[in-house]
C-alpha cells in the first residue's frame, strides 16, 4: 500500500459513506478521492479507471450543484426508474464497456480492460443516476463493487480491494436509506 492508496481510500470512503447519508458533503469528498485514485490506478496500468476518475470530478461538480439547487432550484427528491428505461441503460452500458475494452485490448497495455471498462461504464452510470436522485443507483454500484473487489486485490490493491467491500456493504445501506426517505416524501 501506497500513502496515495491510503490518501485515496480515506476520502473516498467518507464520500461514499456521505452519499449513503443523503449529504451534499459528498461531492467535496469525492473530488479529492479521484484525483488520487487517478495516481493510484495509472500506477497499476488500470487506464479505465484512471478515465473514471476524471470523469468523477467532472460529474461531482455537477452533482454538488444539482444537490444544492436541483433544475428549479429546489432540492431535488429521490425517484424511481422504470424497468425497461433501466434495462436499456444497462444494456447500453454494456455495449460501451465492450468497445472501450476492445479499444483498451487493442491499443494500450492495460491490465484487464475487459473487467476494467465495465467497472468504467456501469460507474458511469451509478453516477449519473446518483446525481439524479435515482433509487437504482445502488443496484448498479452493488455490480460494480462485487467486480471491482477481486480485480483489485488481484493487482496488489489490498486497501482498495477493502475500500470497495465496504463501499459494497455500505450501497445496501444506501439502498435501504434511500428507499425509506423515498417511502416519505
Amino acid at each position: 500500500m501506497s500513502l496515495t492508496e491510503g490518501l485515496a481510500c480515506f476520502t473516498y470512503a467518507v464520500s461514499v459513506w456521505l452519499a449513503a447519508r443523503n449529504n451534499v458533503n459528498t461531492w467535496w469528498t469525492g473530488i479529492i478521492g479521484s484525483l488520487l485514485y487517478g495516481w493510484v490506478f495509472w500506477s497499476v496500468q488500470l487506464y479505465a479507471d484512471v478515465t473514471l476518475q476524471v470523469f468523477f470530478v467532472a460529474t461531482s461538480i455537477t452533482g454538488w450543484w444539482h444537490w444544492q439547487k436541483g433544475l428549479r432550484g429546489e432540492v431535488l427528491p429521490i425517484r424511481k426508474t422504470s424497468a425497461p428505461h433501466l434495462l436499456m441503460l444497462l444494456g447500453g452500458a454494456v455495449l460501451i464497456a465492450a468497445g472501450y475494452g476492445l479499444l483498451l485490448h487493442t491499443f494500450t497495455n492495460a491490465w484487464s480492460p475487459w473487467l476494467d471498462s465495465l467497472i468504467l461504464t456501469f460507474s458511469i452510470l451509478a453516477q449519473f443516476m446518483l446525481m439524479g436522485r435515482r433509487l437504482e443507483n445502488w443496484y448498479v454500484w452493488l455490480v460494480v463493487n462485487t467486480i471491482a473487489v477481486p480485480l483489485y486485490a488481484y493487482r496488489d490493491l489490498t486497501l482498495t480491494a477493502g475500500l470497495y467491500l465496504i463501499f459494497w456493504c455500505n450501497a445496501w445501506h444506501g439502498l435501504w436509506k434511500w428507499r425509506r426517505e423515498l417511502a416519505s416524501q
